[in-house]
């Protein structure tokens, strides 16, 4: 990377949690969201001012120390910059490390447009759809409610259901 690095809002980083993806894992959890789903576990997340801005360099840095996979979480992750995102991911991937992603946007959303085109390029895994506290489902990994899905690409590229956390 260069001397200059760009800047994401994070409002917290978590080492080795379990809660977002398998496997010990460091958590994004960057500022913003506008979806404001009712009963949202973490509506903290929505001022797109929270937390503070961290420069990617320093992101990168803690996820080295810490050698976990990543979530991006929030919030929103996809109300940041998404160039600055993107950038972001590109650098976790030549660390080889995976990326979860969880969005309010469902996939169809995201693929739709094209400022996400190159960011999707980057990521591993996505739970999509807001959380509906009507299907919301404790017995469910790595989701609130049964509305939410964990999509992986195939090997065409493609976003498919991912069955293995269905239960």
């Amino acid at each position: 990377m260069s001397i200059y690095s760009p800047t994401l809002r994070v409002i917290r980083i978590f080492h080795g949690t379990t809660v977002d993806g398998p496997g010990l894992r460091t958590s994004i959890y960057f500022a913003g969201c506008e979806h404001r789903c009712p009963h949202c576990h973490n509506p903290e997340s929505w001022d797109m001012n929270a937390g503070e801005d961290m420069s990617i360099a320093n992101i990168i840095e803690e996820i080295v120390e810490n050698k976990f996979n990543v979530t991006f979480s929030g919030g929103d992750p996809l109300y940041q910059n998404i160039e600055n995102l993107t950038l972001l991911a590109k650098e976790i991937h030549k660390l080889n490390k995976t990326i979860w992603l969880y969005t309010g946007f469902t996939i169809e959303e995201i693929k739709d447009d094209e400022k996400y085109k190159d960011l999707l390029k980057e990521i591993d895994v996505i739970v999509d759809g807001p959380f509906l506290i009507k299907k919301k489902n404790i017995d469910i990994l790595f989701r609130g409610s049964t509305n939410q899905r964990i999509l992986k690409k195939n090997k065409e590229g493609a976003w498919v259901l991912f069955n293995e956390y269905n239960i």
